[in-house]
């Protein structure tokens, strides 16, 4: 017997499309139509993924950014479905990896049922969205975002990679976050400027602004990990200290820290779970590694922003992105 598929309040984030409105409803019809499966459990699984995706930010983007370049044609409508199927699918594999049960206050798919089922849901997304693109005659759009896809893996696995290396550099990081993270962002401003007709300047620009909102995005989501509310969030916190990533607040604080500060850090990451998160936060508040990373978030935030007003003419899409730079930084979920 399936179980109920819950009903998920949208995120705040999603009333600020509204220069999209009738074009994002069109694409969440399109990805209930598409999450579907004519084998009860299959479809359980897949109606059950589409929920995860929350803010929907990256349909938004490629949305907002055509309707600023041009207009937007039915190929934006399929390719917003495709890149919020594939970022889907990244978090259903990335609670797997940090063995999260909580996101978007929902249980995560391997807390409801188990890691092979979320795995192979994964699976299933990105191969679906794969099929979903190639229906456009363009073939460059599967291009893209295959080359876009394998970049986001890329930087997953040089993560893990990563794992306890506490000597990574910011630059290091900063790569890393630039492919698992702001690629798919970036491949959705260089999509939604391309089918929209943008010259090769504006199409360079929106992939740009893209990159630069994501890394924004992935430095607050991080610091996030390190002192958010959980019922804030609605996701499990933590998991990157549990798993032993060494993400900015981190970073910043070895590089400053004096010997004996650094032993204090490493020794704090050795405690258990339940005291790690409080006594690693003050460490690095006292150390100024929170405000550090707030400040370069909204430094690529800003960065994000100039784009749009270099390349954009003015507009309530592109006002509308702006607010987004801000959002994406000053945000408690």
């Amino acid at each position: 017997m399936s179980r109920t598929i819950p009903d998920v309040a949208p995120s705040p984030l999603r009333t600020l499309y509204w220069p999209v409105e009738p074009e994002m409803a069109r694409v969440e019809q399109l990805l209930r139509e598409q999450m579907r499966n004519r084998h009860a459990f299959v479809d359980e699984l897949v109606r059950y993924g589409c929920l995860l995706g929350g803010k929907r930010l990256r349909p938004a983007l490629l949305l907002l950014i055509a309707k600023a370049v041009g207009p937007i044609r039915q190929e934006h409508l399929v390719l917003a479905a495709v890149v919020e199927m594939i970022h889907t699918a990244t978090l259903v594999h990335d609670d797997v990896l940090d063995e999260a049960d909580m996101r978007r206050h929902l249980a995560t798919v391997n807390a409801r049922w188990d890691n092979e089922s979320s795995v192979l849901l994964g699976d299933y997304l990105f191969t679906h969205a794969f099929y979903l693109a190639s229906t456009l005659e363009s073939t460059q759009a599967c291009r893209l975002i295959g080359k876009a896809t394998n970049l986001v893996c890329e930087g997953e696995i040089r993560q893990k990679g990563s794992r306890a290396n506490y000597q990574l550099t910011e630059a290091e990081y900063l790569s890393i976050i630039s492919a698992k993270t702001a690629e798919l962002c970036a491949c959705c401003g260089e999509l939604g400027a391309l089918f929209a007709g943008g010259d090769a300047e504006t199409v360079e620009a929106m992939a740009q602004f893209g990159r630069k909102l994501g890394v924004a995005f992935q430095i607050a989501d991080d610091l996030l990990d390190v002192q958010g509310d959980e019922q804030a969030t609605g996701k499990s916190l933590g998991t990157d200290l549990e798993k032993q990533k060494p993400t900015l607040p981190l970073i910043r604080a070895m590089q400053v820290a004096s010997p004996a500060a650094r032993d204090a850090l490493l020794a704090a990451l050795e405690e258990p779970a339940s005291g790690r998160r409080m006594l690693l936060t003050n460490l690095l508040e006292e150390l100024g590694a929170i405000e550090y990373t707030r400040q370069t978030a909204l430094g690529f935030a800003q960065e994000a922003r100039e784009l749009l007003a270099d390349r954009l003419a003015p507009s309530p899409s592109r006002q509308v992105l702006e607010l987004i730079t801000d959002l994406v930084v000053n945000r408690s979920h």
